[in-house]
Parts: structure tokens; sequence; C-alpha cells
């Protein structure tokens, strides 16, 4: 037996990577799979995921517990290891499952400042801590920065208006849809609360004809049958969802052979209660036989 085909015996099938900007609710993340039965690690270093995912399956004769880790810009200088160490768990048939938690600055400056916490990169090299706001700001572009390549590798959450709650159940259904296959989701927002940063592609329905001006939908949501009857009775309403649902029926084979893992399309309207909430209804109806498709309603769901 070759040393790879014993490190690949040897190794977990599967495992959940958690990364992202600090501050963006990954102990909340790390909660939500230990609560589902993962075996979870914090701040491990990079280099040594591949052997301590050995030692794990070693140390459990072979059975196959789900591991989730958590890795995060708290083990900067061993960042530029991680991308070569997921490159070799891929040769070794290991499935790494990467989830990013991202957030927009002014959400991230906001929750430091009630939690009163320092960023890990708020230091100079002496470990003093430097001019507070500026200097947040600065290490939350630095963090960015040094995070891009990671990012492009991994499924996108954007936190920022995402209670605990939501972003437990969503961390849920990534871990639970089916690994190797693109993955659709499909995720209503309101524009006044700001775009997702998740988001691969943003349709704009706004304007389009609105039940909040109808006493009796007002109340509704894009999800009740008198609001759904309402919309599929406007012409320009079946036209737009038309042509995205023929749009993404097109391209969707391309970003199968780019060997993406998820594609989320964003469909944005003034209060993300009515028209975003059916557009997104709608169309993971209409794509579910293409493959595995998760619903997401941003503000419906905080309610």
């Amino acid at each position: 037996m070759t040393p790879a085909t014993a490190a690949a015996q040897a190794a977990p099938r599967e495992v959940v990577l958690v990364t992202g900007i600090s501050g963006s609710g990954k102990s909340v993340a790390l909660h939500a799979l230990e609560d589902a039965g993962f075996y979870c690690v914090d701040n491990l270093p990079p280099e040594l995921l591949p052997e301590f995912l050995r030692l794990e399956q070693a140390r459990t004769d072979g059975a196959m517990r789900r591991i989730a880790v958590a890795v995060d810009v708290r083990s900067a200088r061993s960042l530029p290891a991680l991308l070569p160490s997921l490159s070799q768990l891929g040769s070794e048939g290991v499935k790494v499952r990467a989830i990013f938690l991202e957030a927009s600055t002014h959400a991230l400056v906001r929750r430091y400042s009630e939690t009163r916490r320092r960023h890990p990169l708020s230091t100079d090299a002496a470990g003093e801590t430097l001019d507070q706001h500026r200097v947040l700001v600065d290490a939350i572009e630095l963090e960015r920065e040094l995070l891009t390549e990671l990012r492009e590798t991994a499924t996108v959450i954007d936190t920022s208006q995402l209670r605990p709650a939501q972003l437990r159940a969503w961390v849920r259904q990534l871990v639970e849809a089916p690994a190797g296959a693109l993955t659709l989701v499909f995720e209503s927002f309101a524009f006044k609360h700001g775009v997702p940063l998740d988001a691969d592609f943003v349709y704009d329905v706004r304007v389009l004809p609105n039940p909040h001006y109808i006493d009796e939908l007002r109340p509704l949501s894009g999800r009740d049958a008198p609001v759904a009857d309402y919309l599929a009775q406007q012409p320009d309403v079946r036209e737009m969802l038309a042509q995205i649902e023929a749009f993404l029926v097109r391209w969707l084979p391309a970003f199968e052979q780019d060997q993406r893992a998820y594609l989320t399309v964003a469909i944005g309207c003034t209060g993300g209660q009515h028209r975003s909430v059916y557009f997104v209804e709608q169309l993971a109806q209409r794509l579910r036989g293409r493959g595995a498709t998760l619903v997401r309603h941003r503000e419906l769901d905080a309610r």
C-alpha cells in the first residue's frame, strides 16, 4: 500500500471548514455544528489540519466522526499553508466543505464596539494597541485582503443583517445539503437593508407591481397564496421570472463544469416581504430538478 493510499484510507471523507472575517459569527456557526453532532476544533493552525484529520481517524478506529474545524486570521502567519493543505486533502480523497462568514465593515465595527473586544490584527509589531476606530477599520480591510483567496474557494454567508438563530439555521442547511454537485441558493432581501455580500447574482424586482400597496395583501408575504396569485397574474412578473429562469438554466452547466459547490442567487425588492420572496420560492420550485436547492428569506426569517 502506498503512503498516498494509506493517507486516503486514514482520513475522514468530509470535513467542514469554518472561516471568515473576525466578528462575523464563527463561534455561532461552530456552536450550531456542535449541536448538529460535529466534533469541532477552533483556531487550528492550518499546517496541522491534514495530520489532525489522520490522527482523529486513527483515534476513532475507523469511525467517520463528523469534523468541523475553524481557521481564521488568528493564525495569520500560517494562512499561506491553508490552501495547499486543502489541495492535499482533496488529493487524498477528503471533501472539504468550506464556509466563509462575511459581514459589512459597518456591522463589524458595531459588533466590536458592543463587545469591546480587540480585533486580532489591531496591534502593532510590538503588540501595543494603536488608535482605535481607524485602526479597527484598517485591521478589517487587511483581514479581507489576507483571506481573499480563501473566500473565493468557499461558500459565503453574509451575516451583516442576520440574527444568531438565522445563522445557525443557514449553517445547518449548508452542511445537510448533498456534497459534490452544485447547490443553488436562492435568497430574498430588502434593498433598504443592503445587498447581501454572499450573492453571485443579484436581481432587482422593485420595478414590478408591489402588493404592499394593496391593503389586504400588505400583512402577508410572498409565500402566502393571495400574494402569489396576485403576482402570478402580472405579465411583467411572469416575463421577468421566465427570463431569470432561462438565464440560470443556460449557464448552470458552465458553473457545474467550473466545479462550483454553491451558486447564490439574490432577489431584492423594497421590503423583502412580497415580490422577492415570491421570486425565490418560484425559482427554487422550478429549478429543484437540476440539483439541490436552498431557500433563504433574510428579512422574512428575521421577523
